[in-house]
């Protein structure tokens, strides 16, 4: 075998490994690429879910946020509306006049006049504009006298020192405790839905 043969061969055979190695080479990057590619498909969709889950969770949130706003609304828009109510009831008892009142105030000092003992001094508070209403009352009454004004809608407040009782017999006490006693229902009938 000459010299030339021999390189021949060897040449040949560094060719061939030169083009296996080639070969593999391209085979390597393809399956590098390949798996890149993959990769960053599975980071793409990954990241599209996550955003898709961040949108929905602020619309979620801002859903919650406007349903809440829009519920504290109405209860405002309510409470105004209850607010008014009343409001006009005690514009309405403070223009009773009459009989009406003649006969609600009695109807006050008569329930009052119960818890306090017969020869005890009594003092009557009452609305500065009651006050002569509220005199002609008591005339009927041993040992009753009007002490002074009372910041009131009407009615009155009746107390001995004798019994240390006071009773507060207002148009605003009981106002208060319909008000109270009859909240719910009130606002059902305002606000039926």
């Amino acid at each position: 075998m000459s010299l030339d043969t021999v390189v021949e061969d060897i040449r040949d055979e560094a060719h061939a490994r030169a083009e296996d190695i080639r070969d593999e080479g391209e085979a390597r990057a393809e399956e590098i690429e390949s798996a890149a590619e993959a990769d960053a498909e599975e980071i793409r969709e990954s990241a599209e879910q996550e955003a898709d889950r961040e949108i929905e969770q602020l619309r979620e949130q801002r859903l919650s946020s406007a349903k809440l706003e829009a519920k504290q609304k109405r209860l405002e828009a309510r409470r105004d509306v209850l607010g008014d109510v009343r409001e006009e009831v005690e514009a309405e008892l403070t223009a009773l006049e009459g009989d009406t009142r003649e006969e609600l105030t009695r109807a006050l000092l008569d329930a009052a006049s119960t818890e306090f003992d017969e020869g005890d001094d009594v003092s009557v508070y009452g609305r500065a504009d009651d006050q002569d209403l509220i005199e002609s009352i008591l005339a009927d009454y041993d040992g009753y006298a009007f002490a002074d004004e009372y910041d009131c809608l009407g009615g009155v407040v009746v107390e001995s020192e004798q019994s240390r009782v006071r009773v507060n017999n207002t148009f605003d006490s009981l106002l208060e405790d319909v008000w109270e006693d009859n909240l719910r229902e009130i606002s059902n009938q305002l606000f039926e839905q």
